[in-house]
């Protein structure tokens, strides 16, 4: 059997008994966990989440960049057009881990430069080699920016090692 096989066997499963369609476009929890793609990291999984609870946005590193802050203005205006707003009452996790493969990229300064939209004199800033200073960077830069006014963030840090999160930055 493929993997879409057996993907689309699983959400047969899914659907005859997980799923549950009193579910709502509105996270339960008011919180968007911004997160790793690394399939060691996923959110749901090591932070216990349940379907329903919170949005989940996932890129390399789970970093805070130009295209995942237009992301979230986007999502902040579908929140809007269904009545709310994501503010005030809202909460962020960033959640970077130890072992990313971003870091395997440090010797492509023209990529991260990039991806980050920043020249790579500046690059270093980004912090790409350390999660608790990348989280660090990303928490502030969340709070710095106006197009999430009022939302408490914070910033764990999950070890592969472990399966353990440590919080590095207080909401």
């Amino acid at each position: 059997m493929g993997v879409v096989e057996t993907l689309t066997s699983r959400n047969a499963d899914f659907a005859a008994s997980g799923f549950s369609p009193d579910l709502r476009l509105m996270p339960k929890l008011k919180t968007i966990v911004i997160g790793c793609v690394d399939p060691r990291v996923d959110p749901n999984a090591v932070l216990g989440i349940a379907p329903g609870e919170v949005g989940t946005l996932r890129n390399v590193g789970g970093r805070v960049t130009p295209a995942l802050l237009h992301e979230m203005e986007m999502l902040r205006k579908v929140v809007q057009a269904g009545g709310g707003d994501i503010g005030p009452g809202w909460e962020f996790v960033v959640l970077h881990h130890t072992d990313c493969g971003i870091t395997r990229l440090e010797s492509e300064p023209e990529m991260l430069s990039e991806f980050f939209d920043t020249d790579q004199q500046h690059l270093a800033e980004q912090a790409v080699s350390d999660p608790r200073a990348s989280v660090a960077h990303d928490v502030a830069a969340l709070r710095n920016d106006p197009r999430v006014p009022g939302v408490r963030v914070s910033g764990l840090v999950y070890d592969v090692a472990t399966g353990r999160t440590e919080t590095v930055v207080e909401p």
